[in-house]
């Protein structure tokens, strides 16, 4: 029987959601998990692919806005739960469904899809660059000293049950969200996000607890983490995990991470998921004792060259033409003159010679400026045509901030 794609109906969430739990494992979530995804889940812009009555392979989108070098939010469609059947594997399922999805999204006029992605090598050859990193670390507090700025003992450190502060850090997240390339707007509902907190999934940890940073009675920043009690024959070595933490200054910040760093009963602190220039590096004594790593963060993929590209604003002025290449939506490829500066851009198509030749794929990677053309040409990624353009692009293209995306979805 032929494989039928076809958008998600309402009553058959729960049959294509379960295609997703079998894909990513078989393990159910947990129904406070299981009830929010459902809740949040824009079943019009979900996509299933049905062999009969059996759900073979899913896909979704949710409608974002992203913050772009510059602080605009741009419409952008968020990727997520992709899977295939392992029965209905190389079947060209993943691509049909790629296919139909980068469709709609430029059908709705969004210049954007980003993701994260379970598995970097996927997505590549639909044409989404990884656009982000993420910082990890395990901070040994035992060895590890902060140096804090001053205004940091100004600060008031209160606890608070993380549902009825909620309101708070929502209001310190959103004052955040333009400052960084790659933050997501939070529609309605998704502030329930960071309080998920199933029991199965805490492996032995607290639950969450909520620190709130307050100057002159107003909330400046806001942690919420959790303490995985440990003993061993020296004696206490519990773990301090924080899954959220944001701050408006560098004073309400550096309290945050003393607090979190002077725990009773506890031997490190666990980063599990931060930009790359977090302020904690510059605070610590001794940085090869906070263990950090690298990973991967968010893909972006541009579904409307131009409008992508006028949408952000430049670190320098620039006026480039670039030669884009993009097999899977050619409406994309060809010759694009990119005029811009910190105050805006135009971006059109172009009869001129090229000054740059890349893929949609690596523009999609430097387009929030976490990574410079220069570096990809030194892969071989990106060809310099004019010489001088490729200096002056990658300039152009970068940020004084790193990218990031503070959660999944």
């Amino acid at each position: 029987m032929a494989t039928e794609l076809r958008v998600l109906r309402p009553a058959e969430w729960d049959v294509w959601y379960g295609q997703l739990e079998l894909a990513f494992g078989g393990v159910p979530e947990a129904p406070e998990e299981r009830e929010l995804w459902d809740a949040l889940t824009e079943v019009e812009r979900s996509l299933g692919a049905w062999d009969g009555d059996l759900c073979v392979g899913t896909t979704g989108a949710f409608s974002f806005r992203i913050s772009v070098p510059g602080g605009a939010l741009v419409p952008a469609a968020g990727v997520t739960m992709v899977s295939v059947a392992p029965t209905h594997r190389r079947r060209g399922i993943l691509t049909a469904m790629m296919r139909r999805q980068l469709d709609d999204v430029r059908a709705a006029g969004e210049p954007l899809a980003v993701l994260r992605a379970s598995e970097q090598e996927i997505y590549g050859r639909f044409g989404y660059g990884m656009a982000t990193r993420r910082l990890w670390a395990d901070i040994d507090t035992t060895r590890v000293r902060l140096s804090v700025p001053e205004g940091t003992d100004d600060v008031r450190l209160r606890l608070a049950a993380p549902a009825d502060a909620s309101g708070a850090c929502e209001a310190v997240y959103a004052r955040l969200v333009p400052g960084r390339p790659g933050m997501l707007a939070r529609r309605p509902g998704w502030e329930r996000l960071p309080l998920l907190d199933p029991p199965s999934e805490r492996e032995g940890a607290s639950p969450l607890v909520c620190v709130l940073a307050e100057r002159a009675g107003e909330v400046a920043g806001y942690a919420l983490y959790r303490v995985r009690p440990k003993w061993d024959e020296a004696g206490p070595a519990g773990v301090v995990e924080v899954p959220h933490l944001g701050a408006l200054d560098p004073a309400a910040y550096a309290a945050l991470c003393r607090y979190l760093f002077g725990i009773d009963l506890t031997s490190s602190v666990r980063m599990p998921d931060r930009p790359v220039d977090d302020a904690w590096q510059h605070l610590v004594s001794d940085l090869r004792r906070c263990r950090p790593s690298l990973r991967d963060g968010l893909y972006v993929r541009l579904v409307d060259v131009g409008a992508a590209l006028e949408a952000r604003t430049y670190r320098a002025p620039v006026d480039v033409v670039l030669e884009v290449a993009d097999a899977f939506c050619p409406w994309n490829a060809g010759r694009w003159r990119l005029t811009g500066d910190a105050g805006g851009a135009v971006c059109r198509r172009t009869d001129a010679a090229a000054d740059v030749a890349l893929s949609v794929r690596d523009l999609g990677a430097v387009y929030l400026g976490g990574f410079a053309l220069d570096a990809l040409a030194a892969a071989g990624r990106v060809r310099e045509l004019r010489e001088g353009a490729l200096a002056e692009a990658s300039l152009a293209f970068g940020s004084a901030v790193a990218p990031w995306v503070p959660h999944g979805f």
